[in-house]
C-alpha cells in the first residue's frame, strides 16, 4: 500500500490515541506522524505531519505488499490495525498507556504487534524531529539504556527480545518477524525534566489491555441509549482525549497549522483552550452524563476568569496565549506558515457571554449548584454583557474586521436570557436582575430593526450586508425569538452557504477554505427543534455516511469536492456538534430513530 502522496498521507486516514496529556496521530501505513510530548501542547517529537521530508515518525511497517483495514476497539481509545500480507496476517495494536490507577506520570506510547496467520516482515523506523530545525536530537548511552534527548525532553525506545535496532544519527532502524501467535511489543517512555522510568516490557504489555479496559468501562457510564450509540460513544471519546486531565482545560483540537484550503494561509494553532470550544464541549459532556469531566471541565472556565477576565483562549495550563511564532517548515502538503501561538487572544468576542452563561444554566439544570464566589463572577460578567453588547467585535469566526455581528449580538441576548433564568432559580444574585431584563429585551429588538434583510429574507452577517453566517444555526438552539425568521434564515444558508451534504461558515469563504463540519451539524440540529423531522433525520444520514471514510476521527473542515478533510483534529468542535445533533434528535424524535434501519460504523471493531 502506499497512500502517500508526496510523502503526505490525507488527513482522513489518521488515527487519534491519548491518555488525557497527549494524542498521537497514526496513519494506516503504520507511522505515528505527529505526537507532542510529554503535553498536548509541547513542541512535536513527530511531526512529520508537517513535514515528510525532515519530519520525525515512528514507523511500523509491512516490508512487502499489503492491504489494510482498522478500526477502534470497541467503545476504546484503543487502535487496531490489520495488516494482510501475501506470507500472512498481523494486527497492530496502538495504546497511548495508563495504568489502574489513571494516567501514568510518564508519556507512554505502546504498540503491540502480533501474527495472526502465516508469517510476515516489519521493518521499524524512529526518526526524531527537528522542530522546525530548533533542536538537534541525539543519543547517548546511559547504563545500559541508549536515551535519546530532544532539548530537554529525555526518552527510550523499548522493545521486545528478538528484535534488531540500530541506532544512528538520525534515529533508529531494524525489522522483525512474526507468526501466527507471536507478539513483539514496542514502546517510547519520555518525559521532561524529570527522571526516566524504565518499565518492563511486559508491563507495557499488559498496561495496553488495562488502557483498553479504562477507556471501555468510562464508555459504559455514558448516558445515552438511542440508536447510534457507538458514533455517540466515539465522539465522547474523542472529546474525552482533547480533556487536558493535568488541569481539566479542553484543547480545541490536538495539531497545528493543518490548512482549511491547501496552499492556503489559514493554518493556524489549535492546542488551546477557546470559552467557545470549552463551553460547547462542558454542554456535550453533561448531555452525555458526564458529571466528571464536566464539573473539572466548568471548574478549570470559571478560575481562568477570575484570574484572567474574559478571553477568549488560554493555554491548557491557564495562561494568556503567546503571540504567534513561525516555525521554519512546509507545512502540510506546503501549505505554509506552520505556526505556535494564535491571534485570538488579543480579540473581544461577544461570544464568550453567550458561551459561559449557557454553560452555566446547563451545568445547573442537571441538578447542579454555582458557588457564591462563581455566581459573583458571573453577576459581574453579566453586568459587562449588558454595559459591552453595542460595540463592534470579532465575531465568533475571529475575523480581522470587527464588526456588529449579528451572531455577536444573539449571544449577548443569550448571556442576559440566561443570567436573568439563573437569576430566578436562586443561582445568581438579583440586584441587577431587572437591568439585564431590560438589555436582553433591547438587545432582540436592536436584532430584529437592523439585522433582518427583506430581500434576503434572512438575518445577515452583520447590518448593512447581505452576506449570510452560518452560525445562525445556533441562534435557534439558543432559543432566539422569531420562528419566521430564523426558519427563513436556515432555508436561505442552505440555499447560499449550502455543498452538498456540507456548509460554508459564510458568504466568500468558498475561496479561502473547505466547509466547515460543526455548521452542517448545527444546520440539522436547527432543523430538527425547527420541526423538520424527517429532513432533519435524512440530513443526518447523509452527512453520516459523507463522513465515513476514517475510523470515526473527525476534522474540522472539508473540501465538499473531494471529500478530503482540513484543519486540525482531532476537532473538539466537530465531535461536539455530532454528538449534540445525535442528542436533540433522539430527545426529540425518538420514535422516527428507532424506526430507522441501523448502519455499522466503519471507526469501531466489533468484539
Amino acid at each position: 500500500m502506499d497512500a502517500r502522496s508526496n510523502g503526505y498521507l490525507p488527513l482522513e486516514d489518521y488515527a487519534a490515541v491519548g491518555e488525557g496529556r497527549s494524542v498521537a496521530l497514526s496513519g494506516k501505513d503504520g507511522s505515528i506522524d505527529w505526537w507532542c510530548a510529554p503535553n498536548m501542547d509541547s513542541p512535536p517529537l513527530f511531526d512529520r505531519l508537517l513535514d515528510a521530508k525532515d519530519g520525525g515518525y515512528f514507523l511500523i511497517e509491512p516490508d512487502e505488499p499489503y492491504t489494510v483495514t482498522r478500526a477502534y476497539r470497541t467503545h476504546s481509545n484503543v487502535l487496531e490495525t490489520t495488516f494482510r500480507t501475501s506470507s500472512g496476517v498481523a494486527v497492530l495494536t496502538e495504546s497511548m498507556n495508563s495504568g489502574t490507577a489513571g494516567r501514568l506520570p510518564w508519556a507512554e506510547l505502546a504498540r503491540r504487534v502480533e501474527g495472526r496467520s502465516g508469517s510476515v516482515q516489519f521493518k521499524v523506523e524512529m526518526k526524531l524531529g527537528r522542530r522546525g530545525n530548533t533542536a538537534n536530537p541525539y543519543h547517548s548511552t546511559i547504563g545500559k539504556h541508549v536515551v535519546f534527548h530532544v532539548e530537554t525532553v529525555l526518552g527510550l525506545l523499548l522493545h521486545s527480545d528478538g528484535v534488531e535496532c540500530q541506532w544512528e544519527d538520525e534515529g533508529v532502524s531494524g525489522r522483525f518477524a512474526v507468526s501466527t501467535g507471536e507478539r513483539k511489543t514496542f514502546a517510547i517512555v519520555a518525559g521532561r525534566d524529570e527522571p526516566l522510568v524504565v518499565p518492563k516490557i511486559e508491563d507495557v504489555d499488559h498496561r495496553i489491555d488495562i488502557s483498553d479496559d479504562e477507556w471501555r468501562t468510562w464508555a459504559k457510564s455514558i448516558d445515552y441509549d438511542g440508536p447510534d450509540r457507538t458514533s455517540f460513544v466515539r465522539s465522547a471519546l474523542a472529546l474525552k482525549l482533547l480533556l487536558y486531565s493535568p488541569s481539566g482545560a479542553i484543547a480545541a483540537a490536538a495539531t497545528t497549522s493543518l490548512p482549511e484550503r491547501i496552499g492556503g494561509e489559514k493554518n493556524y494553532d489549535y492546542r488551546y483552550a477557546w470559552i467557545r470550544d470549552a463551553g460547547y464541549t462542558i454542554k456535550a459532556f453533561l448531555a452525555a452524563g458526564a458529571e466528571a469531566e464536566a464539573k473539572a471541565a466548568f471548574s478549570w472556565l470559571l478560575s481562568q476568569l477570575k484570574r484572567h477576565g474574559p478571553k477568549v483562549c488560554y493555554t491548557l495550563e491557564g495562561d494568556l496565549v503567546d503571540d504567534v511564532k513561525e516555525i521554519e517548515a512546509p507545512g502540510y502538503r506546503q501549505s505554509s506558515p506552520v505556526a505556535v501561538g494564535n491571534l485570538a487572544t488579543s480579540q473581544h468576542q461577544h461570544g464568550i457571554y453567550g458561551d459561559i452563561f449557557e454553560t452555566a444554566s446547563r451545568f445547573v439544570g442537571s441538578g447542579n449548584i454555582l458557588d457564591a464566589s462563581s455566581a459573583e463572577l458571573l453577576a459581574h460578567l453579566a453586568d459587562e454583557c449588558a454595559d459591552r453588547w453595542r460595540m463592534r467585535d470579532a465575531g465568533i469566526w475571529e475575523l480581522e474586521e470587527d464588526q456588529h455581528y449579528t451572531m455577536s449580538k444573539v449571544s449577548c441576548w443569550q448571556a442576559l436570557a440566561r443570567a436573568v433564568e439563573l437569576a430566578d432559580q436562586g443561582q445568581l444574585p438579583t440586584t441587577c436582575r431587572e437591568r439585564w431584563e431590560r438589555e436582553r429585551n433591547r438587545i432582540k429588538d436592536w436584532i430584529g430593526t437592523n439585522c433582518w434583510s427583506e430581500e434576503k429574507q434572512a438575518f445577515v452577517m452583520y447590518p448593512g450586508s447581505q452576506k449570510l453566517d452560518a452560525s445562525m444555526a445556533l441562534a435557534v438552539r439558543f432559543g432566539f425569538d422569531g420562528f419566521e425568521r430564523l426558519k427563513a434564515t436556515i432555508d436561505a444558508i442552505d440555499r447560499e452557504l449550502g455543498k452538498g451534504q456540507f456548509h460554508y461558515r459564510y458568504s466568500g469563504a468558498e475561496t479561502e477554505e473547505g466547509c466547515f463540519l460543526a455548521c452542517s451539524f448545527w444546520m440539522i440540529e436547527a432543523h430538527a427543534i425547527l420541526g423538520n423531522r424527517q429532513e432533519a433525520l435524512q440530513r443526518f444520514d447523509a452527512l453520516s455516511d459523507a463522513l465515513n471514510s476514517g475510523v470515526g476521527i473527525f476534522s474540522e473542515m472539508i473540501d465538499p469536492n473531494t471529500g478530503s478533510f482540513l484543519g486540525n483534529l482531532p476537532q473538539g468542535l466537530t465531535h461536539l456538534a455530532h454528538l449534540m445533533t445525535l442528542s436533540v434528535l433522539h430527545k426529540e424524535y425518538a420514535p422516527d430513530l428507532e424506526n430507522r434501519p441501523q448502519k455499522d460504523h466503519q471507526g469501531e471493531k466489533n468484539d
